[in-house]
């Protein structure tokens, strides 16, 4: 029906409001694809997760920045759009009011995606259920971790893996010193 991580960015939008998980589920997923295959709705979706999780936090010129961009891509992309199961007309009414108060630095405030498929709407309200969890709760403004997690999670395999790749190529160089001219 619909691609897995694509329900999870549903539930983790709706259901957590962790919308910088939003961004990693879905930008893994989108990298999957070969480069000129890649769809440009997913990044679509990605720069509304990013722009609220930037008005969250106060930061309005990126969150001004990525909702301009995400609402260039869900114009471009209305075709997609309906047929991930989202109204493309009231996604764009919402995302452009987002905007406008985003513009005036007015506060946060949980959104919903407008999920036209009942479905759809169903398969994440029963995962949200069976994770604990309310579909459509309001995002938790007292959760730290939530609102700052770029700075706060454990990155500690990203580091050990640039790291790794920093090794190789040092160690490419030393072996064939002559293709660093």
């Amino acid at each position: 029906m619909y691609p897995k991580p694509y329900l999870e960015y549903l539930i983790l939008f709706h259901a957590e409001r962790d919308y910088f998980e939003c961004h990693e589920i879905l930008e893994e997923y989108w990298k999957e694809s070969p480069p000129k295959q890649r769809q440009a709705v997913w990044v679509a979706l990605i720069q509304i997760a990013v722009s609220l999780y930037h008005q969250r936090r106060g930061n309005f010129a990126g969150a001004g920045k990525m909702m301009r961009s995400a609402i260039d891509g869900v114009t471009r992309e209305k075709q997609q759009i309906e047929r991930l199961g989202l109204d493309h007309a009231a996604m764009l009414d919402t995302l452009i009011q987002i905007q406008a108060e985003q513009e005036a630095h007015k506060p946060y405030h949980s959104i919903r995606l407008p999920i036209a498929d009942p479905e759809l709407l169903a398969a994440c309200r029963q995962l949200s259920l069976a994770r604990g969890l309310s579909f459509d709760r309001e995002s938790d403004l007292e959760n730290d971790y939530l609102l700052h997690k770029h700075t706060l999670r454990d990155r500690s395999e990203v580091v050990a893996e640039r790291l790794r790749r920093l090794d190789e190529r040092n160690q490419e160089r030393t072996r064939n010193p002559a293709s660093d001219t």
